[in-house]
């Protein structure tokens, strides 16, 4: 199978000239460790789906079992830098205790006299949970004094929350100006698997896009151009490139403010010689409550008063077959609003078509990965990334600022 190589993928490449965790000499030393514990929760704030929690576990594992003080630390939802106890990681840290069948420590917060105490009485191989990070406005800001002190708190510093590592907040980017730092097992995971995406395509690849909205994944589309053999849009994105090509969508959500772009992508991509394939049906409804009317159409003909919010059974088969041959398969955002009955089909059908490929596999996003869950299919998916929109960042060129601030490796 022909194999290429990509010119513009420095941003990969450039956390294999960073400083790992294993490279570090942490035994009895503090260590603070930036996960990506940003789990779902449902009304009485119970933990819905751990797997973040569990990704982290061979690094946490690695420090305590080297003797390290091990402090972590996460941000969950938006609590907008108040403190809401909606949002706390208390449940976080009853399901890692679990996990890890030793003591977790939740402090009270990130910073000031009653973390560092926590922080002065760890023993080796003892483990301390802040509390969530975006309680703190200065998270969000970046600002330089709040990572200073979140510095003070350790000897290292270890990112392990590649779902972050697109966002240039203090504890992603603050804090390695103050300690050395390094890349933890889950980082470099995920950086291998996109790095072999990218750069050593196994082809035919075929990638599918969905979700609500273009903007934040056509860029994708334009940095694949070579790559890729295939592109699936599907979910309410392939809306907006029905609507620019000067189609009818009915009430359809679309991005007016896309067109122009949807459209030269659309034509780049196949004067490249990539197949396009966009849904041929749909399953429509004039609401999203529980229990509405829906109707299954052609894509070019749903009425005024109605809009798409799933592929049809025709778009499925379609998308199937374009599956069929394909040895590399990048799947990010469903194919509708999955989270409803009624409008479910279409996104775990492809779940199953996706598992069932002879290819190597990977599903990323939140929304993707919740789904490939519901779908029954998570173990057959080749690799789940953790973070949906760095791994768009990465897959569009773009440097991410958590790996950028990492410490380098010195070469002799």
């Amino acid at each position: 199978m022909a194999m290429e190589k990509n010119s513009n993928s420095m941003p990969i490449k450039d956390v294999l000239n960073k400083l790992s965790i294993e490279e570090l000499n942490i035994r009895g030393k503090r260590v603070f460790i930036r996960t990506d514990f940003n789990v779902p929760l449902d009304e009485h704030l119970r933990i819905t789906d751990d797997r973040r929690i569990r990704s982290a576990l061979p690094t946490i594992n690695y420090a305590i079992d080297d003797g390290a003080k091990v402090i972590l630390a996460s941000h969950l939802g938006r609590p907008k830098g108040k403190i809401d106890p909606r949002y706390s990681l208390a449940p976080v840290a009853k399901r890692l205790q679990r996990l890890l069948d030793k003591e977790v420590v939740l402090a009270q917060g990130c910073i000031g006299p009653q973390v560092e105490h926590l922080v002065a009485k760890m023993k080796a191989g003892s483990v301390l949970l802040l509390e969530n990070l975006r309680y703190y406005q200065e998270e969000e800001k970046n600002d330089e004094n709040f990572a200073k002190q979140l510095a003070s708190l350790a000897d290292f510093y270890i990112n392990d929350a590649f779902g972050a590592a697109h966002r240039a907040h203090a504890s992603i980017v603050g804090i390695p100006k103050f300690l050395p730092a390094a890349a933890g097992f889950l980082m470099k995971k995920e950086i291998e698997y996109l790095k072999g995406v990218v750069n050593n395509t196994v082809r035919p690849f075929v990638a599918i896009l969905g979700g609500a909205k273009a903007s934040g994944k056509i860029g994708v589309l334009e940095h694949l151009e070579k790559k890729v053999d295939k592109v699936l849009i599907g979910g309410g994105m392939a809306f907006t490139f029905i609507k620019a090509m000067g189609y009818e969508v009915g009430d359809s959500l679309v991005e007016a403010e896309m067109f122009d772009l949807a459209q030269r992508i659309r034509k780049k991509l196949k004067n490249a010689g990539v197949k396009f394939y966009l849904p041929v049906d749909c399953v429509i409804s004039q609401t999203l409550e529980s229990g509405v009317e829906t109707k299954i159409v052609p894509t070019l003909e749903i009425p005024k008063g109605w809009r798409a919010l799933d592929i049809g059974p025709a778009t499925v088969k379609l998308f199937s077959e374009a599956l069929a041959n394909a040895k590399t398969i990048l799947w990010n955002g469903p194919m509708g609003v999955f989270e409803m009955d009624a409008f479910s089909r279409g996104t775990f059908a492809i779940a199953h078509a996706v598992a069932d490929a002879y290819a190597l596999t990977i599903v990323g996003g939140g929304d993707t990965d919740l789904a490939a869950h519901r779908a029954g299919v998570s173990d057959a998916i080749s690799f789940i990334s953790t973070g949906g929109g760095a791994s768009l960042q990465l897959l569009e060129g773009n440097e991410l600022p958590g790996i950028a601030a990492l410490t380098d490796k010195t070469h002799s």
